[in-house]
């Protein structure tokens, strides 16, 4: 694929920074807004969940998703009651998206039934929405540990996996996303449903995503190139993407 504004229809565009103000938020949805005008239309704008009003309100009459990361995003190391409330009140606040952590703790403890639950939990608070599931890929390390993850997130009812939280050295990989495109397409040929796939983590250009693309195509197909299942959550490459 070497459309640029169908690459760009897959960006969740991100601002996850601990400066974020209201200035720099408006800043990055009236870029949005004036990319959407020439026809480069973003999925959704990404931003901390304490933002989603303020971006919900300016998006109105626009096609684009207010999406945030709450959960106690990116570490997930909070109590679930926490978490619960967070996912609740972005969704109250107008959030059309929730990105999540799994919590790393509990995988590595091999507790896999607290983490299903837990999922589940923040499943129900995220009721109506959107609900994508971070594994945090360059933590898991190995593709046994990441088709697990995925699997976990998958059957807890996430609407997609992402790869990372962008707050780690290691963000998305090839490796890594192929052990994700596994397990989707096992999920897909069981049950016939089709989980999306959000890859996230060091994407900056248009060769990375282009890399990203294909890999989904080869192992998912065509039919997951589109933005209900397939999404790019970065910042910086949507500068590489508009003429």
């Amino acid at each position: 694929m070497s459309n640029k504004k169908d690459l760009f229809s897959f960006l969740d565009l991100t601002s996850l920074n601990p400066t974020d103000n209201n200035y720099t938020i408006d800043t990055l949805v009236d870029f949005a807004i004036d990319q959407n005008k020439r026809g480069y239309s973003v999925a959704a704008i990404c931003v901390f969940s304490n933002f989603a009003q303020q971006v919900k309100s300016k998006l109105v009459g626009t096609s684009m998703h207010t999406a945030v990361v709450a959960g106690a995003f990116p570490h997930g190391q909070q109590p679930l009651s926490v978490k619960v409330l967070e996912i609740e009140e972005a969704v109250k606040n107008g959030a059309d998206e929730i990105d999540i952590v799994i919590n790393r703790g509990l995988f590595f403890e091999k507790r896999f039934d607290l983490v299903k639950e837990e999922l589940i939990n923040l499943r129900k608070a995220a009721d109506g929405v959107i609900l994508k599931t971070i594994l945090e890929t360059g933590e898991l390390k190995t593709p046994e540990n990441i088709k697990l993850a995925s699997e976990l997130a998958i059957e807890a009812g996430a609407d997609f996996i992402k790869s990372s939280t962008g707050k780690i050295e290691r963000g998305a990989s090839p490796e890594a996303i192929q052990a994700m495109c596994e397990a989707i397409k096992k999920h897909h040929l069981t049950t016939g449903k089709k989980i999306g796939i959000k890859v996230s983590g060091g994407v900056r250009t248009l060769a990375d995503a282009l890399i990203y693309v294909d890999l989904v195509k080869s192992i998912l197909g065509d039919e997951w190139l589109t933005p209900t299942l397939f999404r790019i959550g970065a910042s910086s490459l949507a500068y590489d993407l508009i003429d």
